[in-house]
Formats: C-alpha cells, structure tokens, sequence
C-alpha cells in the first residue's frame, strides 16, 4: 500500500470532520435549546422559528434542522470512505464500500429484478438516511424519524415513483388498473392506493417513536424505584439511580440501534416492492414496441 501524503491525510481529517460536526451541533442546539423538564418529558419536535408564507407559515422545526444535519454527516462520511479509491482495493474503507455496494446492487436485483438495477444509489440512500437520523437518539438529540411530517415526505416521494411507473404503460391503462379484476372494486382500488404510502408513513413513525417512548418510561420508571427502595442509603448514596444503571443501556441497543436499522431496512424494502410491484414490464415493452413500429412506419412512408 502506498504511503499516504500529508496532503490525503488532512483531507481524510476533513472528511471526518464534515461527518462528525453536525453531530456535535445538534447535541450543542440541544444542549442551549431544550428547556428544562421536572421528571419525565415526552413531546414532538419543536418549533425554532416561523418563516412567513403568503397561504400558510412555514415553521422550522426540530425535526427538519436534524434531518439537514443527517444530510451533511453522510456526505461527509462518503467523501472519507470513497476517499482514495484505487482499482484493487487496498485499504479496509474501500473494502467497506465495495462491500455496501456489492450488498445494496444484490438487493436490489433480487427485489426489483434487472429493470431496476439503477436504483441502488437511491436504495442506499433511503437506508443511509433512515437509520443514521434513528440513531441519533444515541446523542440525545430528537431522531428526525419520530416527526411524522418527515416520514411522510419520504412516503409521498415513494408514491410519486409508483405513480409514474405505473404510468409508464399507459395512462389507460393506469386508469383501467382501478377496475381489476372487476369495476366494483373501484373504490376499494383507490383506496388501497392512497393506503401505500400512508401505511409506509405511519408504520416507520410509529416504531420508532414507540421505541423512544417505551425506553424514556422504562428508564424514568427504574429511577423512580431506585428512589423508593434504596433511598434509605445515607448520604448521596441515597440520589444514586442504581437500579437505573445498565438496563437502559441494554433496551437502547434494541430500541436505538437494532429498531432503528430494521425499521430503515423494512422502509426500503416497501420501497423496492411497491415500485417494481406497480410495474407492469410486459405491458410497457409491448406499448414501447408499438411506438417504435409506428415511428419506423412513418419514417417508410415520409421516404
């Protein structure tokens, strides 16, 4: 392996640095922000400020500034594990890569089959952003995935995607999916099509902030009963949540870590399902070939 220069040194310190700062100041916005609660405190995002609109106010919550930070620490991120990449891999940051890529292409070619091999940079930013934004409970900093208005952001740009490759054989045929298999199945057609992209929305939502609800009352409930049966103890020993010690932890490796990923995960899969699910190939390479019949037909009789 090369010897590495001080010129690619610095720039991988600065990578790193774009990755970690965000985390740092949203823990100091946090930190200067947050006011302060007697006992347990459970609430949604809060509101910094208000841009005024001409039909209705933009509010900037707490919720959209850590998303912005999530944003900023993957790219940062990427910038350092792409960071001198070579033709054979040499170091273990580009094995990593390769390894991410390898894995998400895989992924994506068994759930959305060949059509869609170029979907993986968008899978994998799907599954980047989702769990590195439920991972930031770990700082103590409001995960963006407990805000439903950003879930379901994410959802309704899913449903934008199926709309349009559902669209892609025709916009009959879009029409006469409705009526499948008979035209009384109308209503519940459309409703089940409106159901997508608000079940994806409520499901992530709800686990994760479940998850975040369940650790804050499991940890305030050991507290409240270290309290009670050890606050015999004299002196500070006495203010010592001993029961409060490891537990906590141990649920966060589930509800922070574990939940988060697989929650991430299981939204990217919907994603994959509900966009290759809503596209009828056979029907779109049979309208295509028309077109091309058509065109070459109408290029014979211009000739």
């Amino acid at each position: 392996m090369k010897q590495r220069t001080l010129r690619f040194r610095i720039a991988d310190w600065l990578y790193l640095a774009i990755a970690a700062l965000p985390v740092l100041c949203g823990i100091v916005l946090n930190i200067l922000t947050k006011p302060p609660t007697d006992g347990i405190s459970i609430a949604g995002a809060r509101i910094f400020f208000t841009i005024p609109m001409p039909l209705q106010d933009l509010p900037i919550t707490e919720a959209q500034v850590n998303s912005f930070l999530v944003v900023i620490s993957i790219f940062g991120l990427c910038l350092y594990i792409t960071h001198g990449l070579s033709i054979k891999a040499e170091t273990k940051r580009q094995h990593f890569a390769e390894w991410v890529v390898e894995k998400t292409e895989a992924m994506v070619q068994e759930s959305m089959g060949d059509f869609f091999r170029g979907y993986a940079p968008f899978i994998a930013a799907v599954l980047a952003l989702s769990a590195f934004s439920s991972l930031l409970t770990l700082f103590g900093i409001y995960p963006p995935t407990s805000d439903m208005n950003v879930v379901a952001g994410w959802a309704i740009l899913v449903f934008i995607l199926i709309t349009y490759y559902k669209m892609k054989s025709g916009f009959l045929n879009y029409l006469k999916g409705f009526t499948k298999p008979i035209f009384v199945m109308l209503p519940l057609n459309i409703i089940s099509e409106v159901a997508t992209p608000v079940s994806m929305a409520f499901r992530h939502y709800g686990n994760v902030l479940s998850g975040s609800v369940i650790a804050v009352l499991i940890a305030y409930s050991l507290q409240s009963l270290s309290s009670l049966l050890l606050g015999w103890l004299p002196g500070f020993l006495g203010q010592i949540p001993f029961l409060q010690i490891g537990l906590p932890a141990i649920l966060s490796l589930y509800f922070d870590i574990f939940s988060g990923c697989m929650q991430a995960y299981i939204f990217a899969m919907l994603t994959m399902l509900n966009i290759s699910g809503g596209f009828a190939q056979e029907d779109y390479e049979k309208r295509k070939k028309e077109k091309l019949e058509k065109k070459n037909k109408k290029l014979k009789s211009n000739t």
